[in-house]
């Protein structure tokens, strides 16, 4: 007898809807979930009976929590090719689902993280529920915000897509939508409600009017002046010591979490999510593509997923250990052009 698919697609009325469909890995993407969505997708396009997609994941714990990050360990330290692969795929279809040429709907319900985002964040319509948590960690296992975190991240009011970058602080629905990733607060128990109506050809606008709520107070806005003050200096170093400085509270708990990144990674996402603001989407994407080649190449993605994932012993042993021993042509090396591998859109 054969597993169920990972990727369920069903048609509702209107609606072509995915439904990420593996809820014991809380919809963990993989590779064969990009092979089996991106052309199911650009059939949905060219349908004219379809006149919207939904995406949503099975169970009521995650949308996606990310990629499959043991799988792209293992390739990567095998050497397996696989492990290119799989970006090189799941840009195209973060940017497929960007361009897309009919509404799309991504259902935020439960966690939402890493690659999760970048099936949900470029839709044209971003539903956040109470159980969101939304989060880009991955400073955390030695990687950088990627999946259009180059792109949406710079967006954000002020300096909070900075700081969320950095920190891979955890938000809920107030604090997503504050911070423009999500749009709308619509309660987990209406969803079902969303899905029929907007499938029976009712129009967003109006379904959305009548089954929104109220998400609360974005714990955001109150922190607002400080992660723009301390954020919006001109390094990492910067940050840090500006936050040793400030002498309160949050201030210390943010240093903290600072200092349990990756270096490297906090480097190469500064500059990353500065050059973002100036690109178009689809130069984001090669950026991306250009840092996730020399990430994968290198020592603490392997480490962070080790400590954090593999050994769980939440200690990773970063090399560099420290922010001063990254030097900047290190960084400048990680977005250098690849040449004849630059990302391509097929």
């Amino acid at each position: 007898m054969s597993e169920e698919a990972e990727v369920l697609f069903s048609r509702e009325g209107r609606a072509g809807i995915i439904t990420l469909n593996r809820p014991k890995a809380l919809n963990a993407l993989t590779l064969g979930m990009v092979r089996l969505i991106h052309p199911q997708l650009t059939a949905w396009a060219a349908d004219p009976e379809i006149g919207l997609v939904i995406i949503e994941g099975a169970g009521d714990r995650a949308f996606c929590a990310g990629g499959d990050i043991r799988a792209l360990h293992d390739w990567g330290k095998a050497g397996d090719p696989h492990v290119i692969r799989f970006y090189a795929e799941e840009y195209r279809l973060n940017t497929f689902i960007k361009r897309y040429p009919k509404p799309f709907v991504s259902l935020m319900d439960g966690i939402d993280m890493g690659g999760g985002v970048g099936l949900s964040v470029h839709g044209s319509v971003r539903v956040a529920t109470e159980r969101l948590t939304f989060a880009m960690p991955e400073t955390g296992i030695g990687l950088f915000p990627d999946v259009g975190g180059t792109w949406f991240l710079p967006r954000c009011p002020g300096e909070v897509g900075m700081f969320l970058a950095l920190t891979g602080e955890r938000l809920k629905a107030a604090d997503a939508i504050y911070a423009g990733i999500a749009d709308v607060f619509v309660p987990s128990d209406r969803l079902g409600a969303l899905k029929e109506r907007l499938a029976a050809g009712e129009t967003i606008d109006e379904v959305l009017k009548e089954l929104a709520g109220d998400p609360g107070e974005p714990s955001l806005a109150r922190q607002r002046e400080a992660i723009d003050r301390h954020f919006a200096r001109g390094s990492v170093a910067g940050i840090v010591a500006s936050l040793e400085a400030d002498g309160g509270e949050w201030a210390a708990k943010v240093r903290s979490t600072l200092a349990t990144k990756s270096p490297t990674s906090l480097l190469v996402t500064y500059r990353q999510i500065r050059e973002g603001a100036k690109l178009s989407f689809e130069e984001c994407m090669k950026l991306e593509f250009r840092l996730t080649n020399r990430f994968m190449r290198g020592h603490d993605f392997y480490e962070g997923v080790r400590a954090i994932i593999i050994d769980k012993d939440q200690t990773p042993v970063w090399k560099p250990a420290a922010l001063g021993e990254v030097g900047a042509e290190a960084v400048d090396a990680y977005f250098a052009s690849l040449g004849d591998d630059e990302l391509t859109f097929v």
